[in-house]
């Protein structure tokens, strides 16, 4: 379900409510985005060593490298990689919105934003229930902070998510299908430890066009 609240905070409503016209526009998108989408995730949970600036995971040749992500899983023994994609049915469906109604196309793109969010929120939930005596911290994604983008293709590579869910990244790490979130989640036997977080630690809070209208963005808000 698209939370109809989190797609007028992408639109810039703030605290306004949105007329009946943008809800029935809000409507028509959500209606076409759950008769074309093929949500899919894929996860899994790899024992960590935890360094001043790099996260080592074990089992594997993967290395998160920077002092953000190390101090964001200082307090855990694992993590869960997590790859969550709407696909390309999604893309195809922005365009052509975008191509026959420029209002129609930016509602449409909020709206697949907030399902592509909520798809990820939906899979922590599962992965809790299956961890249930263990503790976690928010998601991080690469590109937050000083975690390098650039190792979007060996994370997507250890879980095997081009071929199971069709999920893949170009040559400047964006992902592809872009309705599409990778994360990390750490995860340990003893209550997380106070660590900095959200538009504090952000380093795009000077020019974040959410800040400037009195909002936050999703990572701030799972911050919270």
């Amino acid at each position: 379900m698209i939370n109809p609240a989190e797609v007028f905070r992408y639109l810039g409503y703030g605290t306004n409510q949105p007329d009946q016209a943008s809800y029935t526009l809000f409507k028509r998108c959500v209606e076409e985005l759950s008769a074309c989408v093929r949500p899919k995730c894929v996860y899994t949970v790899i024992p960590i060593t935890v360094m001043d600036d790099y996260v080592k995971l074990q089992g594997c040749d993967l290395v998160f490298q920077g002092h953000d992500i190390a101090a964001h899983l200082k307090y855990s023994s694992h993590v869960v990689m997590l790859a969550a994609t709407l696909s390309g049915h999604a893309d195809r469906l922005i365009r052509q919105a975008q191509a026959s109604d420029l209002s129609f196309g930016l509602v449409m793109d909020s709206c697949a934003t907030a399902a592509v969010e909520q798809l990820c929120d939906d899979a922590v939930t599962t992965i809790k229930r299956q961890l249930s005596d263990c503790y976690f911290t928010t998601r991080y994604s690469p590109g937050y902070g000083d975690f390098p983008i650039e190792i979007q293709r060996d994370f997507l590579k250890t879980l095997d998510a081009p071929r199971k869910i069709g999920l893949c990244a170009n040559d400047s790490s964006i992902l592809t299908p872009r309705k599409s979130v990778t994360a990390v989640i750490g995860v340990g036997n003893k209550p997380t430890q106070s660590v900095s977080e959200g538009c504090a630690e952000c380093l795009l809070r000077n020019s974040c066009s959410f800040r400037k209208r009195g909002d936050t963005c999703e990572f701030s808000r799972i911050a919270e």
